[in-house]
């Protein structure tokens, strides 16, 4: 079975690099997000450096280029990955370690690309691709003449009767129970993330969202899919729901649903892209990655999705060319979770927390939903 498994993977290899004419290839997501990376910096970069691009989808993780490796047969050349993914691929060799201000372009204005990222990168190899955002939305049409400003209102079900959706797992309802709760929201979340070390922290995010769920005026709906906190505001089954800032933008832009998302205490996740050692087209696939993770490359990204591109130089970009989006009407500053206007109090999603802590966390997590 495993000399099958290397004897497909060669033919599979064999067969790309005569369809492909040598292109890099990028494995990806999939969906609007990838289709966001092709048209906003993909195409452009192809077209620039005569260097052909390829997209292809996988499920994450990275037994897939394990895999590939293995069987002497890598098809990839450039990954977009998890913080984690970066760096066990880091330690195992699997990706090439970045000399960041030599590999990657600097702002226009010449500062160096390590100044220019909006944080700093989980390993030596990885690179940052776009950041989302976990906030909250609201209807505007179910809240009466009152407005939700900011997290403490998503808990204050007697200023604002009703439902709430939260995600199904622990992360980011924890983290944002604790910031209504008024632990400050600051340097990056260090603190609440220090609280949530304890077990008193951990503790205390429970109880608030124990007595939010189980309130009579209140009550919780915990979703899993995307789609559902803008199908649940618009259907009336909540008044408040926690999501991604992508999906409420798509809603309220593409389907013109009343919606308004809340910023504070947003929390900030992202994405990176890996260039894999020994890939096929590695030198070329180092050229395509500089051009894409450009200040000009990844504003591109952000004509087609609601996800701000890693660099600080993208949004001034973004500013001088609004309207930004495709539709050639729709200002995307605003919408982008790190525009200055949004970044009053957000948290950095804690990748290395959840890693250490998720699996203990979760457990009780689900213990204490079984009570509501």
């Amino acid at each position: 079975m495993k000399k099958l498994s290397k004897l497909l993977l060669a033919i599979t290899f064999a067969f790309s690099v005569t369809t492909s004419a040598f292109a890099v290839v990028v494995a990806s997501w999939g969906g609007a997000y990838t289709e966001s990376q092709k048209l906003g910096y993909g195409d452009p970069t192809a077209a620039k450096l005569g260097i052909p691009i390829d997209w292809v989808d996988y499920s994450g993780g990275l037994s897939e280029i394990k895999a590939q490796k293995e069987a002497g047969a890598i098809t990839w050349d450039i990954i977009d990955v998890f913080a984690k993914d970066t760096i066990i691929g880091c330690d195992e060799g699997i990706f090439v370690e970045f000399d960041f201000d030599k590999d990657f372009s600097p702002a226009p204005d010449g500062t160096p690309a390590s100044e220019d990222f909006f944080t700093s990168m989980p390993s030596k190899c990885a690179v940052g691709n776009i950041l989302y955002s976990w906030n909250y939305a609201y209807n505007t049409e179910k809240v009466g003449n009152k407005t939700p400003k900011n997290i403490k209102d998503f808990f204050n079900v007697k200023k604002f009767p009703g439902k709430r959706a939260l995600y199904k797992s622990a992360m980011h309802n924890i983290e944002i129970a604790l910031a209504a709760d008024g632990v400050k929201v600051a340097k990056g979340g260090s603190v609440v993330y220090g609280k949530l070390e304890t077990e008193k922290g951990l503790q205390r995010a429970f109880d608030k969202i124990s007595k939010l769920c189980k309130d009579p005026n209140g009550g919780c709906v915990f979703w899993s899919a995307g789609a559902q906190p803008p199908e649940m505001l618009m259907s009336g089954e909540v008044v408040m729901a926690t999501g991604w800032n992508g999906r409420f933008f798509n809603a309220t832009v593409g389907e013109g649903a009343p919606i308004k998302q809340v910023w504070d205490a947003q929390a900030l996740d992202y994405e990176y892209f890996a260039l894999v050692k020994g890939g096929p087209n590695e030198a070329d696939a180092m050229k395509a990655l500089r051009e894409m993770t450009s200040t000009e490359g990844l504003a591109g990204s952000a004509k087609y999705i609601a996800y701000a591109p890693w660099r600080k130089s993208s949004i001034a970009v973004m500013e001088a060319g609004e309207p930004w989006y495709k539709d050639g009407k729709t200002n995307m500053v605003p919408h982008m979770p790190t525009a200055p206007g949004n970044l009053k109090n957000y948290f950095l999603m804690n990748a290395e927390f959840w890693a250490d802590n998720g699996t203990e966390i979760g457990e009780k997590w689900e213990t204490l939903k079984a009570t509501f």
